[in-house]
C-alpha cells in the first residue's frame, strides 16, 4: 500500500517542482501550482501518518538517529508558522534559551513532526491572541547539594534534557476529554467543530516522545488556551558529526571541465521515468532508461553506466534481483540508488542488504536527486546565482513597488529572504537597508522597488528605528552596486 500510494504521488510533487522552475510562469499560473502542491504535501502527510499508525501498532517504530542542527531545525519552523499566525492575524513568539546547544543526536524527522503537529494544532484552534513555542536545555546535575535530575526524563548518563514547551490562547480543552485526547481517531470539541483533522497527529506524537525518552504532558483551560510540554534526551554533537546540508541554490547545470556522467534510470511507471529525465537531462547528465530488471542488465552490460537510480517493484525482475545481479556482475560494478515507495525501515534494510548503496523514498526532492549525485559521482553544479553571473542575462522585469511576489525574491539565498522578513517584521529600516545593499547589480530593479517599499511604508508610520526613519541614506549602501556574490 506505502508504494502504491507514494508512487503516484511522487508523479503529482514531483512534476509540480518542475513546473515551479519555470520562470515565465505568470502569477496565477504559480498560485495553481502552489495549490496542487499544497494539497499533495497535505496527502502525503495522511498518508505517512496511516503508515506511522501501522508501525506503532505492530511495534515496529524505531528511531533513526543523526546529527541535528537543533537551531536551524527551530529557524525553520518559525519560517513556516510566522506565516500561517500571521494570516490568521496572530502573535508568533519563539522563545529560546540561551544555552540551548547547536547540535544535537536526534531523530530530526520525528523531533520535527511532533513540533510540527503541535503547533499545528495550536494554530488552529487559536483564533486570537497568540502561540509560542519556548525550548530550553538542562544538564545533568550530580546529587550532593545540587538537584537530582528526573531520571524518567533523563535515564542515560551522557543525555541532555532538551524541553519543549508550545503555549496557545485558543479554545482549550475540556477537563472530561484530557483522559482521551491522545487515542486514535480521537478529536476533541473543538477538533469536531472544526471538521479538520484525522485525530492522529496526538497519538503519533506521544509515541514518538515517549520512543525518543520523554512524555507529553498538557495543561489546557476552556476558553483561555492549552500548553503542551515535553522533553527529549539528546547527546550534544560536535559540528565536525555533521552530515552536509545542500545550500537551497536551485541547481541549473553541470560545472565545465567533468566527465559526461553516464546514467540509467530502472522504472516501470512511465510518469516518473519522465520526471527523473527532466530532472537529469538539461542539468547535463547523459541518461538511459529502462523498464524492469531484465532490461537494466542487459544495458548495464552495453552501457556501463556510472550510477543507476533503480525503482524496486517492478514487473518481468524487480530492483532486488538486479541489483544482485549488476553487483556480481563485476569486480567495478556501478553505484545502485534505490528509489522507492517503500516507507518502512526493514525495508530500507532489506534494501541496502541486496546491494543497494543508498536508498531515496518517493516522493522525493528535486535537491535530493541533485545532493545524492554529487554525494557519490563527485558532480559538481553551477547554481542560479552563478549562472545569472556568468551569462550576463537582461535584468529581471521591473517590480512595481505593490507587484512584488514571492517569485522575484528567490534570485536571493534563503537565508537572506529570512533575514529579510526579521528585518521588515521588527520594522529596522537600518537592517532593510543593508540587506537591500546585498542585491547583486543584475538585480537592481529588485532593489528599486523594495527600496520603495520600505519608504512607503517608513512614511506611513513615522520611523521604525530609534534613528529617523531616513530611506535618503539608501545612497551611503550604493543599492544593487553590491559585488558579494551568493
Amino acid at each position: 500500500m506505502s508504494h502504491e500510494l507514494r508512487t503516484p504521488l511522487n508523479a503529482i510533487l514531483g512534476f509540480t517542482q518542475l513546473m515551479s522552475r519555470d520562470r515565465s510562469l505568470d502569477r496565477t499560473h504559480r498560485n495553481n501550482l502552489d495549490i496542487i502542491n499544497n494539497s499533495g504535501q497535505h496527502l502525503l502527510r495522511l498518508i505517512n501518518n496511516v503508515l506511522d499508525m501501522s508501525k506503532i501498532e505492530a511495534g515496529q517504530m524505531r528511531l533513526d538517529l543523526s546529527s541535528v542542527d537543533l537551531h536551524r531545525l527551530i529557524d525553520n519552523l518559525t519560517a513556516v508558522f510566522e506565516l500561517r499566525t500571521h494570516a490568521k492575524q496572530l502573535a508568533f513568539q519563539v522563545d529560546r534559551a540561551p544555552n540551548l546547544p547547536r547540535y544535537i543526536e536526534a531523530d530530526e524527522g520525528k523531533l520535527n513532526q511532533v513540533l510540527m503537529n503541535l503547533l499545528g494544532n495550536a494554530i488552529k484552534f487559536t483564533e486570537i491572541g497568540s502561540v509560542t513555542l519556548r525550548v530550553w536545555a538542562e544538564a545533568r546535575q550530580e546529587a550532593g547539594g545540587r538537584r537530582q535530575e528526573d531520571r524518567s526524563l533523563c535515564p542515560l548518563p551522557s543525555a541532555l534534557c532538551l524541553h519543549f514547551a508550545i503555549e496557545d490562547t485558543g479554545a482549550g480543552i475540556h477537563p472530561d476529554e484530557l483522559d482521551t485526547l491522545f487515542g486514535a481517531f480521537v478529536q476533541a470539541r473543538a477538533g469536531r467543530a472544526s471538521h479538520q483533522g484525522t485525530g492522529l497527529g496526538l497519538v503519533i506524537s506521544r509515541n514518538f516522545v515517549q520512543l525518543m525518552g520523554g512524555e507529553i504532558l498538557v495543561e489546557s483551560w476552556v476558553d483561555r488556551g492549552s500548553r503542551f510540554c515535553f522533553s527529549i534526551q539528546a547527546p550534544v554533537m560536535q559540528p565536525t558529526e555533521l552530515a552536509i546540508v545542500t545550500s537551497g541554490q536551485r541547481i541549473v547545470k553541470l560545472a565545465p571541465n567533468q566527465p559526461i556522467y553516464r546514467l540509467l534510470i530502472v522504472e516501470d511507471q512511465a510518469e516518473n521515468r519522465q520526471l527523473l529525465m527532466r530532472l537529469l537531462r538539461p542539468v547535463g547528465f547523459a541518461v538511459d532508461v529502462a523498464t524492469n530488471g531484465c532490461e537494466a542488465i542487459a544495458l548495464w552490460q552495453q552501457q556501463q553506466p556510472h550510477l543507476i537510480l533503480m525503482d524496486m517493484q517492478m514487473p518481468v525482475m524487480d530492483g532486488y534481483e538486479a541489483t544482485q545481479q549488476i553487483k556480481a556482475s563485476s569486480d567495478q560494478p556501478p553505484i545502485i540508488i534505490a528509489v522507492t515507495g517503500s516507507a518502512f525501515e526493514e525495508d530500507r534494510s532489506a534494501i541496502l542488504a541486496t546491494g543497494c548503496d543508498d536508498f531515496i523514498r518517493k516522493p522525493f526532492q528535486a535537491e535530493v536527486i541533485y545532493a545524492k549525485l554529487a554525494e557519490y559521482l563527485g558532480v559538481q553544479y553551477l547554481y542560479e546565482a552563478a549562472i545569472d553571473i556568468e551569462l550576463a542575462p537582461a535584468p529581471i522585469a521591473k517590480c512595481s513597488p505593490k507587484g512584488i511576489v514571492s517569485v522575484d525574491l528567490q534570485v536571493m539565498p534563503t537565508s537572506w529572504i529570512r533575514a529579510l522578513n526579521q528585518a521588515a517584521s521588527s520594522c529596522s529600516d537600518r537592517q532593510v537597508l543593508q540587506l537591500i545593499a546585498q542585491i547583486p547589480a543584475e538585480h537592481v530593479t529588485l532593489a528599486q522597488a523594495l527600496t520603495r517599499l520600505a519608504e512607503e511604508f517608513c512614511s506611513l508610520n513615522g520611523g521604525s528605528d530609534s534613528t529617523e526613519c531616513s530611506f535618503d541614506r539608501a545612497e551611503r549602501f550604493h543599492l544593487g552596486q553590491s559585488n558579494e556574490r551568493f
